[in-house]
């Protein structure tokens, strides 16, 4: 599971990282669209950690809380590319 939920960490990172990098707004909304899916893939993970009694609630809560601040962030930025994308 610890190697599952990295996995998913380094996919946010990364997509994001590639999808800066491309010229068409397309292609950035593509990558952002792959990062905020590992999000809930790493939200999935937690939850699953915290009902199998692997984490604490605590750490759990905490985990939830960055988790949504990303989240939010990354449809922010879905958002904004989405827009630019349907622009003449």
């Amino acid at each position: 599971m610890i190697s599952q939920m990295r996995r998913a960490v380094v996919s946010i990172a990364s997509n994001i990282a590639e999808g800066s990098s491309r010229l068409s707004t397309k292609e950035q909304l593509h990558f952002s669209v792959i990062a905020y899916s590992s999000t809930i893939e790493l939200l999935n993970d937690f939850i699953i950690a915290f009902d199998l009694d692997i984490i604490n609630e605590e750490v759990y809560i905490e985990a939830r809380n960055r988790i949504e601040i990303l989240t939010l962030l990354i449809s922010q930025l879905r958002k904004a590319q989405l827009e630019k994308s349907i622009m003449p």
